[in-house]
């Protein structure tokens, strides 16, 4: 089946549109040909609500329907001085999907922990589809679903401000959103070094590690985006040429470079077959590097360690919609499991940060346990059709 079959509109169950009393949580603006885009949730760090994908899915098809390369350059930013996107509001699912939680089986609530990722992924899908140039500036905190709004766009800005993450496994979950694509695609496997152990990269670092295309002073973004709003015809050559101005020239390979200290190691040692052989070559280095990366590793939830091992894996080899179909698989399952509500549990809720996981260690996580996020379920549930 081809991709754009796979995301036929009216394949996606629940789609529903907005209450207008939250509209102000996505603000757009059109000027010039420049369309822009601001995340408006400054107080949660911009975090991704069910109600913002609302907002925002049906402004995609509508421009993916009515326009084409060349009529408008879409620019997408954070509220604030703090985040572009912090991530997906996790605890309203928490709220709405954990096992003891009252809301659980309440029929006038969505089963969010269905809804949302449906909805988000469709949307993730469209962004990454879309013919319309999209350029997100990563003006503070980048993670999780912020991550899923830009990184599958044409173009990314990191600043000196950006701090990327995806640490989905200290909660007991998935580096979603299409992490199966981007992720293994990264050179030097650092997308798996950055999916198990949740790493931060900072300003320049977002740039060197290929998941930002280009690197602009936070001083000059909005110089950068008084010349995006003035483009007379913004195809993807000529944004990328007018970012190409701004943005300052980075050696990849430069050896100062945060990322680049440690590139030969994680290369190395995240290219075994195994999140145990990587915990093995580990134990047995006696280096900073070592020493450090192996006590995170211990603090993350085992399942989710071994099950993301394997999620990018199978990703390196699928479209963008096929790991977003497998993706949606994986959330079910998640769902239904405990490892995810325990680690909100303990960050979130509780705020002890120390979670309980099961099983609680690597060697008590079945090669069975791992595919069982990877099986198809019910035709009528699946994210396509």
């Amino acid at each position: 089946m081809s991709t754009s079959r796979l995301f036929n509109c009216n394949t996606i169950k629940g789609i529903r549109f907005y209450s207008s009393a939250l509209a102000d949580e996505i603000l757009t603006s059109e000027k010039g040909k420049c369309l822009n885009i601001t995340l408006n949730r400054p107080k949660a760090l911009n975090s991704l609500n069910p109600n913002m994908v609302k907002i925002l899915t049906p402004k995609y098809l509508e421009w993916r329907k009515n326009k084409k390369n060349g009529d408008l350059v879409i620019v997408m930013k954070g509220s604030g001085e703090k985040a572009f996107c912090a991530g997906g509001d996790i605890r309203a699912i928490y709220d709405y999907g954990n096992p003891t939680s009252t809301l659980k089986n309440d029929p006038k609530l969505e089963k969010i922990s269905d809804t949302f990722f449906r909805e988000e992924y469709f949307l993730n899908h469209l962004i990454g589809t879309n013919p319309i140039p999209q350029v997100s500036i990563y003006n503070g905190i980048t993670m999780g679903g912020g991550v899923g709004l830009s990184v599958h766009g044409k173009f990314r800005v990191a600043t000196d401000n950006t701090l990327f993450a995806m640490p989905e496994t200290g909660i007991g979950f998935f580096c979603d959103v299409g992490g199966s694509y981007f992720l293994s695609r990264l050179p030097h496997r650092l997308g798996y070094y950055l999916a198990l152990t949740g790493a931060k990269l900072k300003g320049k670092n977002v740039y060197a590690s290929g998941i930002a295309t280009h690197f602009v002073k936070s001083e000059n973004i909005p110089k950068l985006e008084e010349a995006l709003e003035q483009l007379s015809n913004p195809t993807n050559e000529n944004v990328e040429q007018l970012l190409n101005q701004f943005s300052e020239k980075i050696d990849k390979n430069d050896t100062t470079l945060d990322i680049n200290v440690n590139i030969k190691d994680i290369e190395r040692i995240f290219s075994k077959n195994s999140v145990e052989e990587i915990i093995a070559t580990l134990e047995k280095e006696n280096t900073d590097f070592a020493i450090n990366t192996l006590k995170t590793l211990k603090q993350m939830s085992p399942t989710a360690l071994k099950v993301v091992f394997e999620q990018l894996n199978q990703g390196k080899s699928k479209s963008l919609a096929e790991c977003l179909k497998m993706e949606f698989r994986m959330s079910q399952t998640f769902m239904e499991n405990t490892d995810f509500f325990e680690g909100v549990r303990a960050l979130l809720v509780d705020k002890d940060k120390n979670p309980k996981w099961n099983p609680d260690c690597i060697s008590k996580v079945s090669d069975s346990l791992v595919q069982s996020y990877f099986k198809p379920i019910k035709n009528e549930l699946e994210l396509l059709e």
